[in-house]
């Protein structure tokens, strides 16, 4: 157990700089002591069983050794060569798997590879944890679609904004500097965060990581008339950058323009069209109407909800979640509510 948990802790070191791959971490133990450790650090770049191979000086110690893996060594050729094969070359004799890898070139193929050469290989060592750490992952290949986190801040009697009508009018602000490095971590852990075009247009967002460390997600944008204006951050080229219209203009470096039909399957074909990008999950933080447009739909997997103290008496409507979170944290006069989806709705 001890060994897995160490896995778990290495492979969520990479946060979101290995998506759309899942976060792998890798410990390699001779009696009780751990002679090397890796984790898969950045997309395209070696996995996490080279690289705790490649972290053991005293390479004959590999024949006697157990590999610990939080997800199944994979099989196939990619970014890199498969890492089933260097286990069998580096003459491990045992190895502990976290959970079988959902991804069709590989779901048990890494397995049988090595019990082929005569590995001893046991299966299913904390997988309730090695799923959770991948559920993004697994969701991706599962379902052929991205996970879905809607998170939102309001106050206490309701309300997300003041209402508005120009950038000129300053947003409500709700979050603390607590939950605002919250907000931030999020997105640096999902691959993508999702706004519409009111709050493009009312906050001009850079919807960038400042008050946390990882990497930006990428962003998008519903824009079905082509209202943002140029000049605006989310149109600058800095961040990789979509935006799904019915009025398309020219792509530029790090800003696409997708076309998007916007009808009453507006939202099952945008997370099709996600899907064929290779964006794995995604932040949806607003407005309003989108949150609520999700909710409607059934097509989220989890919410992150933020309540302060405040009472404004009348605003923008918050979206409302008709069952009980599953936790509840308290930040100084804030709340956060977690909610997971029972009552999915995905097609």
């Amino acid at each position: 157990m001890i060994y897995m948990q160490r896995c778990l802790q290495l492979a969520s070191i990479s946060g979101g700089n290995v998506a759309p791959n899942p976060m792998v971490g890798a410990v390699l133990v001779v009696g009780d002591k751990i002679i090397g450790e890796g984790f898969h650090r950045k997309y395209g770049q070696p996995h996490a069983e080279p690289n705790a191979i490649n972290s053991v000086k005293d390479k004959a110690l590999l024949k006697s050794a157990t590999l610990y893996v939080n997800l199944e060594p994979c099989s196939h050729y990619g970014k890199t060569p498969p890492c089933a094969h260097l286990i069998v070359k580096c003459g491990i004799p045992r190895v502990v798997i976290g959970t079988l890898d959902p991804n069709p070139k590989v779901s048990g193929r890494g397995v049988k590879i090595l019990q082929n050469a005569g590995i001893d290989v046991t299966v299913g060592i904390l997988e309730e944890d090695c799923n959770e750490l991948n559920k993004r992952f697994f969701i991706f290949q599962r379902e052929k679609r991205p996970y879905i986190l809607l998170k939102w801040a309001q106050t206490n009697d309701g309300f997300m904004d003041n209402f508005r009508i120009s950038k000129e009018q300053n947003p409500l602000q709700i979050s603390n500097e607590l939950t605002r490095q919250l907000t931030h971590k999020m997105r640096s852990e999902n691959q993508a965060i999702l706004v519409s075009t009111n709050t493009v247009i009312l906050d001009n967002p850079s919807l960038t990581v400042r008050y946390w460390t990882g990497k930006n997600p990428i962003r998008i944008a519903l824009d079905r008339q082509g209202r943002i204006p140029d000049g605006y951050t989310l149109l600058n080229g800095q961040q990789p950058t979509l935006i799904f219209t019915e009025n398309l203009k020219p792509n530029t470096d790090n800003l696409r323009f997708i076309y998007h039909k916007f009808d009453e399957n507006s939202l099952l074909n945008l997370l099709n069209a996600l899907f064929e990008n290779l964006i794995h999950s995604v932040l949806v933080e607003g407005g309003s109407k989108l949150l609520h447009s999700f909710i409607e739909a059934g097509y989220w997997d989890e919410a992150h909800v933020e309540i302060s103290d405040q009472q404004i008496g009348e605003g923008v409507k918050a979206p409302v979640l008709s069952q009980i979170p599953d936790s509840i944290t308290e930040i100084y006069t804030h709340k956060i509510l977690r909610f997971k989806n029972r009552n999915k709705k995905f097609m």
